[in-house]
């Protein structure tokens, strides 16, 4: 039998989830947010794009306020009031730097212990991934790492305004997860609240399964790993830990 999952490690107080577009956050890792939550920890999000390229019966002018609503409510769902819209244009994200510059600066002021980001790879188990997710996740690596040097952006380093160098780099959907959250109860019936307030959205998808029966299928397959009904999987990074310099090539991931 393969070992389990550990918990991710609750030592943070704050967390910053940078995303692409209103929904992106739903598809799971909102269930993770709703149990960081309930236990006191201090939650925002940071969307790149308002979504206004998202809905092809629906012009962008029209669909991006519409987007805005759907996540705020969505966002509500799971305890979370601090919600900024950066309106980079949606459908042609660039991970470069006026996109590195504005994460840095949300980090800067926010000053989070761990940053959900997303994944920057072509080709996932679920197909190719789309253009904005991989630009907002190779960003939001870098701005990471940006927002705590000094030399940086540093017309940013004004008004009190100091680098930030955060521990923990959250990335959900990963093939080599290292971590889980336990969202069994609540914080599952509370993510998929979240993923249901994007209801014009996902109305306009054909053949978009329940949001019920979908991210209840996704958090009993990553409950198995962990030995629990329900999860959410992190591969969770120490950007804080001594280098590794261990022989084996799978990344080295700490857990403390």
């Amino acid at each position: 039998m393969a070992d389990l999952l550990p918990p991710l490690p609750t030592g943070f107080d704050r967390v910053l989830c940078v995303v692409a577009h209103p929904d992106d956050i739903e598809y799971g890792t909102a269930a993770a947010v709703a149990a960081w939550t309930d236990r006191g920890v201090e939650v925002a999000y940071l969307l790149l794009t308002r979504g206004e390229a998202g809905m092809d019966s629906s012009p962008p002018e029209r669909t991006g306020p519409l987007r805005e609503r759907e996540q705020i409510a969505a966002s509500a769902a799971v305890g979370v009031t601090r919600v900024e819209f950066l309106g980079h244009p949606d459908g042609v994200l660039v991970p470069g730097l006026d996109l590195r510059r504005d994460i840095a600066l949300a980090i800067r002021r926010f000053r989070p212990d761990a940053v959900v980001g997303g994944g920057w790879e072509v080709e996932t188990p679920w197909g190719f991934d789309q253009a904005d997710h991989r630009a907002a996740g190779l960003a939001t690596l870098d701005a990471v790492r940006d927002a705590g040097n000094r030399w940086v952006f540093t017309d940013q380093l004004t008004d009190g305004l100091e680098p930030w160098s955060t521990r923990w780099l959250l990335l959900p959907g990963s093939l080599t997860a290292t971590h889980g959250v336990d969202v069994t109860g609540q914080p599952l019936e509370r993510g998929i609240a979240a993923l249901e307030a994007h209801a014009e959205y996902l109305a306009n998808l054909s053949g978009h399964p329940a949001p019920r029966d979908m991210l209840t299928e996704f958090a009993v397959r990553s409950g198995r790993a962990m030995g629990v009904q329900h999860a959410v999987l992190f591969r969770a990074i120490d950007l804080q830990a001594p280098p590794s310099f261990s022989d084996d090539p799978a990344p080295a991931d700490q857990t403390s």
